[in-house]
């Protein structure tokens, strides 16, 4: 059985990832780590395990540990990330894993070096429903496609919030607009070329909390918007000439709509739904990283994958101080 341990108690942690932990069927949490132990000590109780650290340091030098989770906050991701990988310990990092492209470069040569796994957490790639879209357009269900269109959206302006805080890696598009970039290269297995970007930043927290992003992908266009101060809505459709894909809720399945894809034809005539009761993408997710860790062939979040999603990300940043293209 692979044994978790977590550094910090940080509430994706709490709510998604180590509930999917416990009710994996290959890995169990051993450890929890804060610098603020009563913290580790609570959280280890609820969730059976055994040690509890009020350091991050105590944790990856445990030898009870094979991997770790890493949800601190983002501008803390490729520390911890680089500190686990020489404690020779398998990672799973939160997104954004970086704030530049060029930060992950040497999380690479140090999984190299000491032949870990080194995975951002994008859950979305195990989901069932990302993984029917990716199979309907390279079957050519819609036949050519041409327009992606997304948005995600949420609404808080809690200044004590760590994404409203500038200097933690706070902001729309590193929390959310990561994911319709990550999940338009999953489903159509294309790489954007340049992008446009109009950014709007919260006066007072200095954070974006609005943009608006056109990616050329070369054969189609993925136009999306995401803010932090809006009302809460995420939507996700692929259209070609032959029909076009609906993704009712892409990101939080289950939370902002059912787990549900659909396939209209060309003349609006006909439909087919998919659907995918019951999915936990967290525990899909847990379980296909302990398997890769342990030698198999999942497919998983690779450390190259995520310098081509941060370089995309990085370039809309860029975009958004200037007018027309900028190339990712």
């Amino acid at each position: 059985m692979f044994r978790w341990g977590v550094l910090s108690t940080a509430k994706i942690g709490r709510e998604q990832v180590l509930p999917a932990i416990a009710d994996s069927g290959n890995g169990v949490l051993t450890a929890v780590a804060s610098r603020d132990v009563g913290k580790a000590r609570a959280l280890a109780d609820r969730f059976g395990a055994l040690h509890a650290f009020g350091s991050y340091e105590e944790l990856l030098a445990s030898p009870h540990v094979d991997g770790v989770y890493i949800p601190v906050p983002t501008s803390q991701h490729v520390e911890w990330a680089a500190r686990a990988i020489e404690a020779k310990k398998h990672v799973l990092v939160e997104k954004p894993l970086a704030l530049d492209a060029r930060d992950i470069a040497p999380l690479i040569a140090l999984r190299e070096r000491h032949k870990v796994l080194v995975c951002e957490a994008f859950m979305v790639i195990y989901h069932p429903q990302w993984i029917k879209v990716r199979q309907l357009i390279a079957d050519g269900a819609i036949g050519r496609l041409r327009q992606v269109q997304g948005c995600f959206t949420y609404y808080n302006v809690d200044p004590a919030n760590m994404r409203n805080q500038l200097d933690l890696g706070g902001g729309g598009l590193l929390d959310i607009g990561v994911y319709p970039i990550v999940s338009t290269r999953f489903a159509a297995d294309r790489e954007p070329l340049r992008v446009q970007a109009t950014i709007e930043r919260d006066r007072n927290f200095g954070t974006d909390v609005y943009a608006s992003v056109r990616a050329d992908f070369g054969d189609f266009e993925l136009s999306f918007y995401v803010s932090t101060q809006m009302a809460g809505r995420q939507s996700m459709v692929f259209h070609g000439d032959k029909g076009f894909i609906e993704v009712a809720s892409p990101f939080n399945a289950g939370v902002y709509d059912h787990h549900r894809v659909e396939l209209h034809n060309q003349n609006h005539a006909e439909a087919q739904i998919f659907r995918f009761p019951g999915v936990q993408q967290y525990k899909l997710e847990a379980e296909a990283f302990v398997r890769a860790a342990q030698g198999g062939d999942d497919r998983v979040f690779t450390l190259e994958e995520s310098v081509l999603n941060q370089k995309a990300i990085d370039a809309i940043f860029r975009a958004g101080d200037k007018d027309g293209w900028e190339t990712v």
